[in-house]
């Protein structure tokens, strides 16, 4: 009888345990769900933080205050990385320029257009590579022009992979122009930077424009231009997939340089496989 009586006990005391452990699967506690992500309140505190840390006189540590910013990926922090743009220091507003992101092209373009004319060539390249990442056509102007006309090989080269980064169609016609005039001759200023005319050549690629075809055949099959161009040129064709571009390819296939030689191997293979 008494171990009846211990056996009931044990049973009910099992039960009353499974209700509990239930009842909290339920209705979990407000300490378990902000282990899950962290609260409002907690995101606005570090956010709030950052905004103080803005107004440090020391440059390091405001652009620090705009890398944390940044790296939340939350548009209310990109607001607060907006001052940044106008700061003292170049190497602060160069941060700025990606920190912002988050506020998505419609804010970011415009608010990043004017460092394009940015006195320092670091911010400059900064704010065309963000334009890039923004991958909106409303930076395409700007961007244009900064390959056009900016001094610096650092900003022009830039300028033309965020070009390849948006990847529009319209951008072809001026990046064609990049790659095609440093082979012809004339008084017409022809770009000598081989980084410039290597980004220029994956820009191409990158539009995926069959538009894009005539200039980069051109580049591939001018022995005057340095390789590395070339073989950029060869791999953006394959990108393009446009068979036109086959003949050029297999001549190039058997330069003698190997890795140009791979290079039109694998995009011819990507053309016709």
């Amino acid at each position: 009888m008494q171990n009846l009586r211990r056996l009931f006990q044990t049973y009910l005391a099992v039960l009353f345990l499974t209700a509990g452990a239930l009842h909290v699967c339920a209705h979990p506690s407000a300490s378990a769900l902000s282990l899950q992500s962290p609260s409002r309140s907690a995101i606005e505190t570090e956010i709030e933080n950052q905004r103080q840390r803005l107004s440090s006189s020391d440059a390091e540590e405001r652009r620090d205050a705009l890398m944390k910013l940044g790296s939340m990926r939350r548009a209310a922090a990109s607001r607060v990385a907006l001052t940044g743009l106008s700061d003292a220091s170049p190497m602060v507003r160069a941060v700025a320029a990606k920190a912002i992101l988050s506020l998505g092209p419609e804010e970011s373009v415009p608010a990043l257009i004017p460092l394009t004319a940015d006195k320092d060539e670091f911010v400059r390249r900064e704010s065309a590579y963000a334009l890039g990442l923004t991958r909106s056509p409303k930076a395409i102007e700007t961007l244009t022009s900064l390959l056009l006309t900016d001094k610096e090989d650092g900003v022009r080269s830039a300028a033309a992979v965020a070009l390849g980064d948006i990847g529009d169609e319209s951008a072809v016609v001026t990046l064609s122009n990049i790659l095609t005039q440093s082979a012809t001759s004339g008084k017409s200023k022809k770009e000598k930077n081989i980084f410039v005319l290597r980004a220029a050549a994956k820009a191409l690629g990158q539009t995926k424009s069959k538009a894009a075809v005539t200039a980069l055949v051109a580049a591939l099959s001018n022995e005057k231009l340095v390789e590395d161009v070339r073989r950029e040129a060869a791999t953006a064709l394959g990108s393009i997939g446009d068979p036109a571009a086959l003949p050029a390819l297999r001549t190039a296939a058997s330069s003698a340089d190997p890795y140009l030689s791979q290079a039109a191997l694998a995009s011819i293979r990507h053309i016709a496989p």
